[in-house]
């Protein structure tokens, strides 16, 4: 998988850059996210490991990708079937993601929570996380029963496990040693 993200990576910077450079920022996440789909879907794997022409394996990735694809997004497409890396647009998507979360000094934050939490409590959780953060944060919000109380919080590399299970476990580890 490291190998994937190491060759999408310079395709993906380029897609940013002149997207950025374009103006067409949001139109070009919607573009690759839906690219990164197809090239995941298994028959689209097969297809294009199939396809020796790089040709063909550019019109099949373009007419499946239809009116989502601009001029431009076709021409990636190109590039990418020339370069034979057709099967890194995946990851060129989450890349391209990333790219974008970090040009709108943007995060995305995973909560896991024992209960439900409304939307007051959603709220203050993104106030204080974009605070810490000096960023705005789109929050992803799940329900782990087992977690018995509180909440996890999962930000990149940055973890807070504000749990009753996670501090039991802590408790535990401690008293062990």
């Amino acid at each position: 998988m490291a190998d994937l993200i190491t060759i999408a990576r310079p395709y993906a910077k380029a897609a940013f850059d002149f997207a950025v450079e374009k103006n067409n920022v949001d139109q070009w996440l919607e573009m690759t996210a839906f690219l990164g789909q197809i090239a995941s879907n298994d028959d689209v794997v097969k297809l294009l490991k199939a396809t020796t022409a790089s040709v063909d394996a550019a019109d099949l990735m373009i007419k499946l990708g239809g009116e989502q694809l601009d001029e431009n997004g076709q021409n990636l497409i190109k590039v990418l079937a020339q370069n034979e890396r057709l099967l890194v647009l995946p990851e060129v998507s989450v890349l391209f993601a990333q790219y974008f979360n970090e040009y709108n000094k943007q995060v995305d934050a995973e909560i896991i929570s024992a209960t439900e939490l409304s939307d007051a409590q959603q709220a203050d959780l993104a106030a204080s996380l974009e605070k810490r953060l000096a960023r705005k944060v789109k929050l992803s919000v799940s329900i782990d029963k087992s977690l018995v109380a509180g909440v996890i919080i999962r930000v990149g590399d940055l973890l807070i496990d504000g749990s009753i299970r996670g501090k039991l476990d802590r408790l535990s580890s401690q008293l062990q040693s």
